[in-house]
């Protein structure tokens, strides 16, 4: 069995966002990595008070990171034969899951990867998420209001960034184009576009002080989430990895990429669904799941295999 790791992105942190894996011993270290850079506050309990600080943006790529690490140090010993690929801040995590970076260092880059976006974008910014028109024609909406697209979904679904003045009216002139969806998202960094630039520079020095790991032997191998290619050269990684901030990954790419490496099964690592969503269009042929699907964590264990 070949299984593909999808390590999920900001915007579906939920109270109940560590529910499988807060008891499970395995993920206790990861937890504990975590409350330093939450001001001495566990992880978990952050997340079940929700409120609006589980989608600020540091927060929440912390706690996303948290969440894919923890449920990785669950499901290691199952996992097998496997591929890993990142959504945005899970690109990072991924870092984490290949064995290429510490747990530790994977926490403390996403804060320090949060902390240069908002220094770098400022306020009054956000996504937005398009579905049922061509990319172009989404690339074309955003222009038209000042915005730039961010995520390449497939080929009739994307994500856009900008002011989120405009934001709103991007996605009723979509709605009237056609498309079959098209909502601001809670996330307020414009990411993945060029207003982010320093952001990108900043991160690759961070990036550039941080000690990496040989991987495990069996260890997933690890795609790019810029454009869905493995990392072999570790530079060459990195440099992506830094540069996908303030440009258009492609997220269809990670897709193709784990269709082609042969992933019969699939699942999501992180809150909410939206990939899992993805990858079952995607992947029509693979058995995919959120982790978010299954009430225990021996029940995920069990459908791994």
């Amino acid at each position: 069995m070949t299984l593909a790791l999808l390590l999920s992105g900001q915007g579906g942190q939920h109270p109940a966002m560590f529910d499988l894996t807060q008891a499970r011993p395995e993920a206790q270290a990861v937890f504990a990595a975590a409350r330093p850079l939450l001001g001495g506050e566990d992880p978990r309990d952050l997340a079940a008070t929700g409120g609006g600080r589980l989608h600020e943006n540091r927060t929440g790529q912390i706690l996303c990171c948290t969440a894919a690490l923890a449920a990785w140090a669950v499901i290691a010993p199952r996992a097998g034969r496997s591929i890993v690929a990142g959504y945005s801040i899970g690109d990072l995590a991924a870092w984490g899951v290949a064995g290429r970076l510490a747990p530790e260092a994977v926490l403390r880059l996403s804060a320090r990867r949060a902390e240069a976006m908002d220094a770098a974008s400022g306020e009054g910014f956000g996504l937005a998420g398009i579905r049922g028109l061509p990319l172009e024609t989404i690339r074309t909406l955003a222009e038209r209001h000042g915005a730039d697209l961010a995520i390449r979904n497939a080929p009739e679904s994307g994500v856009v960034g900008g002011p989120r003045a405009v934001l709103d009216a991007l996605c009723a002139e979509a709605l009237a184009a056609g498309a079959q969806r098209a909502v601001v998202l809670p996330v307020h960094t414009p990411s993945h576009t060029p207003r982010l630039t320093a952001a990108a520079e900043a991160f690759a020095a961070a990036l550039a002080g941080e000690s990496l790991q040989r991987p495990p032997p069996g260890a997933p191998r690890l795609l790019s989430g810029l454009d869905g290619a493995p990392v072999f050269a570790a530079g060459r990684g990195l440099d992506k990895l830094a540069r996908q901030i303030a440009q258009t990954i492609d997220w269809a790419a990670c897709l193709d990429a784990c269709r082609e490496f042969g992933a019969e099964r699939v699942i999501e690592l992180g809150p909410g669904h939206a990939l899992a969503t993805m990858a079952r269009a995607a992947l029509p042929d693979a058995r995919v799941h959120a982790l978010e699907d299954f009430r225990t964590a021996d029940g995920l264990l069990a459908w791994i295999g």
